[in-house]
């Protein structure tokens, strides 16, 4: 039950509204409990005063207000409890949604960036949906069924000791015994229910997102089937959640007929030391009507398992740490672009062999540094390093003199304008995949950078409307990549980190682009991965990566001179 502790807390920011579902699940509750004890009492009061003289005496008008009135609280609370209960617990969903969100995006990239995306998706959806059993199937039911089973319990008392503490005995350890059982019953079967729906989606998105490469290597089939052995198993699963649900109906029902005899049964002489009369009556009907409060309850425990399951899967992320958290009070300024680059070393999580070793470097503001190297040698991670995706575990890295640990996020994000190998893409319009680039641009300036790049094109027809498809389908790669680059002309940051900007495209537009970045940063500090021999007579320093290292540094005519592996290089193309 600790797993559940973090949730049980954020009920306080919805207290009034989930108190106030409870107290018109309450009085709901009371009322039908009222409604048919009534009614049981003037049902029979009303055919024994028929058959008597009592019949000109007897009040009608009053106990038939009763019923009416109950029956329209009955209905009116119910509908009040749903609105009220599900519109609080809904907020509180979607508040959830929002905290797993924000502790989620600092823990990737990192260790927990391993998780599959249908596998987020799902504790993102489902398990936190799983969260509303919490109050509606737990907190809520047991305490209006406590309430409940003593008001019912005191109001048969109050008419007959016996009978009153009978039927809070027996209620009472129905109560007890049921969330017990069914908690033992339910609790590995909500485990694989969980799991289970994990997995199929997992599955299913696999075989969708890779449905076109899957046929053309003849594994379609094969992947269909996994899907469906998984979805299989979710209907086990729910197949027996179906089946503990019509057993605890079952033994509810059972029990509220073995209870109705014993109670007619010990109220058959009269009810309080009387003669028999429709007291008698009422307290079946009363009986009859006490297992109203005890439905919830089986099934609250049942799912209880599932719910545990959920809150775990929930509080792998909750509870991680990141591995590179920043400080809210870090260090906030104006950034002119100096970098420097101390001894750092890197080795990834897992993994005993470093990625980069003794790497220093130092750019001052303004300057231009191309890195070199064969795929694998580190450039990337050094990229990733810079942007403090992660943090060295040897060396630091320092922006204007101050540590990158030390910078405020925000700052730090407004320095630096990344052009990445991969460039995402979002289901939306050209406009809204610009906009997250420049928040307070306008039209005309989200056109000049799509010109800018030759994307003229794409304005065609719908102009900064033409909506691009999921990942960006509706567009080549080249495409994408020239996308991503006007990002970053939109983005106008003092440092400029390109990774392969310009990969993918033809030598013709490899030009064309990089004359263009290199016009926007000639005032800014940029670090241009490559691993193509173009460009580089313009920038202030070059460096060649080996095994994570760097083994040549300098200007390209001092390395030219230096007759040494940047000078083979130069010579094959």
């Amino acid at each position: 039950m600790r797993d559940l502790i973090p949730y049980l807390k954020l009920y306080r920011k919805h207290w009034f509204g989930l108190t106030l579902g409870m107290l018109l699940g309450l009085a709901t509750l009371l009322a039908a409990m009222s409604l048919l004890t009534l009614s049981g009492w003037f049902i029979s009061a009303s055919a024994v005063a028929g058959l008597t003289i009592a019949r000109e005496t007897f009040n009608y008008m009053l106990p038939g207000a009763g019923v009416r009135g109950f029956s329209i609280a009955r209905t009116a609370g119910r509908w009040g409890e749903r609105v009220v209960s599900h519109n609080a617990t809904f907020k509180l969903l979607a508040d959830l949604r929002l905290f797993f969100f924000k502790k989620l995006i600092p823990l990737i990239p990192g260790r927990q960036a391993n998780l599959r995306d249908a596998d987020l998706l799902n504790r993102l959806v489902a398990d936190v949906d799983a969260m509303d059993h919490v109050y509606l199937r737990l907190i809520s039911p047991l305490t209006i069924g406590i309430i409940g089973l003593l008001t019912i319990t005191g109001f048969l008392a109050w008419f007959d000791l016996t009978i009153g503490l009978t039927l809070g005995a027996i209620l009472l350890a129905l109560m007890l015994a049921l969330p017990v059982i069914f908690y033992r019953l339910g609790k590995s079967n909500g485990a694989a229910l969980t799991y289970a729906k994990a997995n199929y989606r997992i599955k299913l998105l696999d075989w969708l997102q890779g449905h076109a490469e899957l046929l053309l290597f003849n594994a379609e089939e094969r992947y269909r089937k996994q899907a469906e052995d998984e979805q299989q198993s979710l209907l086990t699963a729910q197949r027996q959640m179906a089946s503990l649900t019509g057993l605890a109906n079952a033994i509810l029902l059972a029990a509220t007929g073995w209870t109705l005899v014993l109670i007619i049964w010990i109220a058959a002489d009269g009810v309080g030391g009387a003669a028999p009369d429709p007291f008698v009556a009422m307290v079946a009907f009363a009986t009859m009507a006490s297992f109203e409060l005890m439905m919830p309850v089986a099934g609250a425990f049942q799912y209880l398992g599932q719910t545990l399951t959920s809150a775990r899967r929930l509080n792998e992320i909750i509870e991680a740490t990141p591995d590179t958290p920043f400080d809210p009070n870090g260090h906030q300024a104006t950034v002119k672009g100096d970098i420097t680059i101390d001894n750092i070393g890197y080795t990834y999580y897992g993994s005993d062999q470093p990625v980069l070793s003794n790497v220093s470097v130092s750019l001052k503001q303004g300057e231009k540094l191309a890195l070199l190297g064969r795929t694998g040698c580190g450039k990337s991670t050094l990229l990733q390093l810079l942007t403090r995706n992660w943090d060295p575990q040897q060396g630091q890295i320092r922006i204007d003199d101050v540590a990158l640990a030390e910078w405020h996020e925000d700052s730090l994000r407004k320095a630096v304008t990344v052009v990445s190998q991969r460039v995402d893409v979002f289901n939306g319009s050209l406009r809204e995949n610009l906009i997250l680039a420049k928040p307070e641009g306008t039209d005309e300036e989200f056109v000049a950078a799509l010109n800018s790049v030759g994307l003229q094109a794409l304005l065609d027809g719908k102009g900064l409307d033409t909506w691009l498809g999921e990942g960006g389908r509706q567009i080549s790669g080249g495409e994408r990549r020239r996308l991503g680059i006007a990002r970053a002309l939109l983005h106008d940051a003092p440092i400029l980190l390109l990774d392969e900007p310009t990969e993918g495209l033809d030598r013709r537009t490899e030009q064309q682009i990089l004359n263009l970045l290199l016009e926007h940063a000639k005032d800014k500090t940029v670090l241009f991965i490559t691993h193509r021999l173009v460009g580089l007579e313009q920038m202030d320093q070059i460096c060649l990566m080996d095994e994570g290292e760097i083994i040549e540094h300098g200007k390209h005519k001092e390395l030219l001179a230096a007759n040494g592996r940047y000078s083979e290089l130069w010579q094959r193309i």
